[in-house]
């Protein structure tokens, strides 16, 4: 699951916006999560590979407290989290029961999980807090997760805030949300999200001398040849 340093520095650099950009430009148009968003020590950008958690409805005989003690569990599936990976937690958009409180993300950041990312609650937020382990989600919630919902497995393809997430593919999280990049393009978003970048940062050079928008974002030939000039030089 390790992520090449050189790919995750490149998509270290560019925002979230900008990789939402360049997947859409390769035709994936969903590919920003709806609901998760920073909550808890979410002040840096997160890089790294999905391992996936799904939880299902709750359904009486199995949504328990004792439930916990099972081989397939959270617990279990904490265990299996390999160091650097971000674990993306299916909660199918409850937001009145906790999936993760402070043991569990504690533990996790005792194993180097990178971060934590959901389009469900957390609960124990204090606690969650001090544990230090980035968190995006879409709220808190005092109930445990028994109380909503079912947890049935890891490392399978979920959906996570609209987005197919499948194991292994890379995970970007900033100010403005989480993005999903396919694993088999992770090499290529990277490149064109540096690209992409350093022509923004051009053109906000541009803006700044007080040139106007049309012809200059998008560009122009005019503007490409300028742009491209000025890149040859340096």
């Amino acid at each position: 699951m390790t992520l090449d340093k050189a790919i995750a520095d490149a998509l270290r650099a560019a925002s979230t916006a900008t990789l939402t950009t360049v997947l859409l430009k390769k035709g994936i148009r969903r590919c920003w999560m709806r609901g998760p968003m920073p909550a808890f020590n979410a002040s840096e950008k997160m890089v790294g590979r999905a391992f996936t958690l799904r939880f299902v409805p709750a359904r009486e005989d199995l949504a328990t407290p004792e439930s916990w003690a099972s081989p397939i569990s959270t617990r279990a599936a904490i265990e299996d989290m390999p160091e650097d990976c971000i674990a993306v937690i299916d909660s199918m958009g409850v937001t009145d029961a906790g999936v993760f409180g402070d043991i569990l993300t504690a533990r996790m950041k005792k194993r180097g999980v990178a971060a934590l990312v959901t389009d469900g609650a957390i609960r124990d937020a204090v606690g969650v807090e001090g544990t230090n382990l980035p968190v995006w989600c879409a709220g808190v919630a005092a109930p445990p997760s028994v109380a909503g919902l079912t947890f049935v497995g890891w490392q399978e393809p979920i959906g996570c805030g609209g987005v197919a997430v499948f194991p292994d593919d890379v995970i970007v999280a900033d100010r403005d949300g989480v993005v999903v990049i396919p694993a088999a393009m992770v090499e290529e978003v990277a490149k064109a999200a540096v690209a992409q970048e350093h022509y923004e940062m051009w053109v906000m050079r541009e803006v700044e001398r007080g040139v106007p928008l049309p012809g200059l974002y998008p560009p122009n030939a005019e503007t490409k040849a300028r742009y491209e000039a000025e890149l040859n030089k340096s």
